[in-house]
């Protein structure tokens, strides 16, 4: 492996793996980048959310239940429009602003950021407390609170933080799915994806699979046995939603060896698989249980494996074996290459990746010593585009500003990966044609400029760009932020270098 300096392992460390750098530079983990970063992995260092909103999925559950059940109170005594919302993620046309300091100074200084602060305002303007509080948007804005105002301030490199929003794009769930998806989004994260960023593929897919969030957005609770007690008059059957992703987006991929026919036997062996709801006749409101009513009986051979009919143990045999099959370790080592390294991942990276998933029985950690420790790990060459969450979370680290959250999630949707909120199952897209076009780069522009006309005043650019980007830094950009006209306008140059904005 080709040797490089301290300073540029810090940069790349930071940049590529990491958060962005803070306020610290790359001084803060100069004398051991990579030791720092490989120190994240054997502490299992994932921050915890933190913020009194943020309740168990059973807990937030039972509040939405109580919630749903007053707002149909109100529209029964009222023959009058409710002043709750109809739809999950409406919210009243009630004005909030970005503050007042910052909208003042994009009005005076930045004709391009005043646009931009418009259009952040119009989706904001979705995004605020109606004037009675929807309780979905309540949760949803504390959730992007803990996160962009404490998570990703917290580690000096933030590879765990990293790693729970590729795996949590991974197994995509949206807000505008429904209230519970929308109300449980944030918790689906806490509880499914963050204690299992280091540990075992296994266990993670395991909690994805049965988290109340994931199959109420792939809509397992209507998957009835086509032969089951609940289907006694036969006008149920299968929905096949979970089990087909389960398949080609969570493990094997979609070119992974599986047919029709194992979609169909998949979403049998999961029949049953549901969620308590608030009459709590199946169990505590709120959890995952399993409906031995609803589930198909008799044994089922998935991809040439026979399972015995043991009621919800069948889907966790199945799940266990996809989790350790040869295209799942090719998969998920493909877009771990993708996320990291390359566009277009390596083949032999790919190849040791994957041979590391298998020997070790999808052991993550393994797996990820197992990229860090390879050269294009390391490459100086910066290749890959930090897309619009990547964005917002290097500039909020390298500014120190901490917006509100409906701003936070105002500009995200503005940027095209609204927090949360995939078009599809198979989450946001990783790779540079997407993130890169021209519509996305202006956009990107306003962003800048807003931030950057809300930095302390005691902090020069120049000294800025310098700290963050170490010898990443190119001369190219250090001329252009020292000859800005303004030094506003000399952070938003800094913010949208190709230093900056690639990693």
């Amino acid at each position: 492996m080709a040797q490089q300096s301290n300073d540029v392992y810090a940069a790349l460390a930071l940049s590529r793996f990491g958060l962005g750098a803070d306020h610290n530079g790359i001084a803060s983990i100069q004398s051991d980048p990579r030791g720092a970063l490989l120190e994240e992995i054997t502490e299992r260092f994932v921050p915890v959310p933190v913020e009194p909103q943020l309740q168990s999925t059973s807990d937030l559950l039972v509040a939405l239940y109580a919630f749903q059940d007053q707002r149909k109170e109100a529209r029964q005594q009222s023959a009058a429009p409710a002043t709750l919302p109809d739809k999950p993620g409406q919210a009243p046309q009630q004005g909030p602003q970005l503050p007042a300091a910052m909208r003042a100074q994009l009005a005076a200084k930045q004709p391009a950021a005043q646009e931009m602060a418009g259009a952040i305002t119009k989706v904001v303007e979705k995004l605020e407390k109606p004037s009675v509080p929807y309780l979905p948007q309540q949760i949803l804005m504390a959730e992007a609170d803990a996160r962009f105002n404490g998570t990703i301030r917290q580690p000096l490199i933030g590879f765990g933080e990293r790693l729970a929003m590729f795996w949590a794009n991974h197994f995509a769930v949206a807000t505008s799915k429904s209230e519970e998806c929308h109300i449980l989004a944030g918790a689906f994260e806490r509880e499914a994806i963050r204690p299992h960023v280091f540990g075992r593929f296994a266990d993670m897919l395991l909690a994805v699979e049965t988290h109340p969030a994931m199959l109420g957005y792939l809509d397992n609770q209507q998957s009835i046995g086509p032969n089951s007690k609940a289907n006694a008059n036969k006008k149920r059957g299968l929905n096949e939603n979970l089990a087909r992703e389960t398949l080609e987006l969570h493990t094997l991929g979609v070119n992974g060896g599986y047919t029709q026919t194992d979609v169909t036997t998949l979403a049998k062996i999961i029949t049953g698989w549901t969620v308590a709801r608030a009459e709590g006749k199946l169990g505590t409101p709120g959890t995952f249980v399993f409906n031995a009513g609803a589930h198909e009986p008799g044994d089922q051979t998935l991809l040439g494996l026979t399972y015995a009919d043991n009621g919800v143990g069948q889907g966790r045999e199945a799940l266990r074996d996809l989790a350790r099959h040869p295209a799942t370790a090719q998969h998920i080592a493909t877009k771990l290459v993708r996320h990291f390294i390359a566009d277009m991942p390596p083949p032999a990276l790919v190849q040791t990746v994957s041979a590391t998933f298998t020997k070790t029985d999808g052991d993550l950690s393994a797996v990820y010593r197992a990229l860090l420790a390879s050269e294009e790990a390391w490459n100086p060459a910066l290749v890959k585009v930090r897309s619009p969450l990547e964005f917002m979370a290097a500039l909020l680290r390298a500014s120190g500003e901490t917006p509100k959250p409906n701003v936070i999630l105002g500009t995200l949707t503005a940027m095209g990966q609204p927090f949360w909120a995939p078009a599809g199952p198979n989450g946001f897209a990783d790779t540079a044609d997407v993130w890169a076009s021209s519509e996305s780069l202006s956009m990107r522009m306003d962003v800048a400029s807003m931030i950057a006309n809300a930095v302390p005043p005691q902090i020069d650019p120049r000294r800025f760009v310098s700290d963050s980007l170490g010898p990443l830094l190119s001369n190219e950009t250090l001329q252009a932020v020292s000859r800005a006209e303004t030094r506003n306008q000399g952070f938003a140059i800094a913010y949208l270098s190709p230093e900056f904005q690639r990693r």
